[in-house]
């Protein structure tokens, strides 16, 4: 949330070897019988391999690194009659914080929504363990929302997420609303992050959402989202300047619109994310028959009285004057934020007010250890408030064509919110 932190990174002994070659290896999908044919990968070969949402809901990009530059790499993809097909992955390194990271990229297509897949890591002559998978139906999701996870040691963070999927095997889709670590700068902190998600990012969906936390350098200077852009290769969206910032992608029933909220931060180095990203969302974004549309964004839409800041009026942030004009426009059925860490339900809000008709606005809360104890005074849109001070939080989402249920979950297990919004 802060635009300055202090805060060092906790968590120790998380820094990797690489090496300095590149290159890349691409080629079409090749068909066969599977054959257990190759060794198994020893631990620590192939590392942090995640799924990705893709363009279309028959698609997604498997993404992966390695400890040093492999001689060739894919991706096999298993389906349920045995015949296996193999994608090779494009090895795309990139160099943040001063270390090398050796990164490979798959995308696999002409996925079968409602179906089932199994895929395993190639590289070079070992393979990985298969991993399940499920192609949402059209008519139906399961999801998880996890808001900023930024800790300074992400053992809780990997614990909530674990238990969190442990206690929810349906979820296809996982969410995480910005603020995804502390410092954007600091590999450290992205290699705990990646590990705090092991045995849950390789079986679903990640669908990231940019912070400013993201936008910071170790020297905590606001830069450019370096690491993030080349962590995630997200949906385009067609910028020649702020690609994987924001982006579009149907899912189940649903299309979902991931905008970047952090042009202050952006804008100290290039300028017009305002007006492209709201002409893109006028334009391009809103462009689905699905039922429903669902926008994530990190930023919140109000602003908070400080108890420690009385001059500090209570209101609606930039974000909101920019956007929820535009939502209610668009006929955007549910908005998520984050920033703040304390989860809020606001129901639906229409010309500033409450109302029974426009968009349904949830602030949800915080999955990280960086918490602001009875920081901000309630807000009188506020309709369910945490109780504080608050602990760590997550969010499930199970929707039809009809319905949407959302519930908000301590790190305790303990239920906070159930929300049901239906369509008409």
């Amino acid at each position: 949330m802060k635009k300055i932190s202090r805060r060092k990174f906790l968590a120790g002994g998380l820094m990797l070897a690489a090496g300095a070659v590149s290159g890349c290896f691409r080629g079409n999908p090749v068909y066969r019988e599977a054959k257990e044919t190759l060794n198994v990968l020893a631990d620590g070969k192939i590392r942090f391999v995640r799924q990705l949402v893709g363009s279309a809901p028959d698609n997604r990009t498997i993404i992966f690194e390695s400890d040093e530059k492999l001689s060739k790499s894919a991706i096999e993809l298993k389906y349920d009659n045995g015949a296996v097909s193999t994608v090779e992955a494009n090895y795309s390194p990139f160099t943040d914080d001063k270390t090398l990271r050796h990164q490979y990229e798959a995308h696999i297509t002409g996925l079968t929504p409602g179906k089932s897949y199994e895929y395993r890591v190639i590289a070079d002559d070992s393979a990985w363990e298969w991993i399940k998978f499920n192609v949402p139906a059209d008519d139906k999701l399961s999801a998880l929302i996890f808001p900023d996870s930024q800790s300074a040691d992400y053992t809780g963070w990997g614990n909530l997420a674990k238990s969190a999927y442990e206690n929810n095997k349906d979820a296809e889709l996982f969410v995480n609303m910005g603020d995804l670590v502390d410092n954007g700068e600091d590999h450290t902190q992205w290699e705990a992050w990646f590990r705090a998600l092991d045995t849950v990012e390789e079986h679903i969906l990640c669908s990231p959402i940019l912070g400013n936390h993201e936008c910071y350098n170790r020297d905590w200077k606001v830069r450019l989202p370096e690491a993030y852009i080349n962590y995630f290769p997200l949906p385009e969206n067609n910028s020649e300047t702020f690609g994987r910032y924001y982006y579009a992608y149907d899912l189940g029933p649903c299309r979902f619109i991931a905008l970047t909220t952090e042009w202050d931060e952006v804008n100290e180095f290039k300028s017009g994310l305002v007006k492209e990203e709201t002409e893109w969302l006028e334009n391009v974004a809103v462009k689905s028959d699905k039922p429903w549309k669902i926008v994530l964004m990190h930023r919140d839409v109000l602003q908070y009285r400080i108890k420690s800041r009385p001059e500090r009026k209570e209101g609606f942030s930039d974000a909101g004057e920019v956007f929820m004009p535009l939502f209610e426009k668009l006929n955007i059925d549910i908005v998520f934020t984050a920033h703040l860490h304390t989860y809020r339900n606001r129901g639906i809000i229409n010309n500033w007010n409450h109302s029974d008709k426009g968009p349904y606005y949830i602030l949800t809360g915080v999955a990280g250890d960086v918490r602001y104890p009875n920081l901000w005074t309630d807000h009188a849109l506020d309709k369910v408030i945490a109780p504080q001070p608050e602990t760590a939080n997550f969010l499930t989402m199970r929707m039809t064509n009809d319905t949407v249920n959302i519930k908000c979950y301590r790190d305790d297990d303990k239920l906070l919110d159930d929300v049901e919004i239906r369509k008409g």
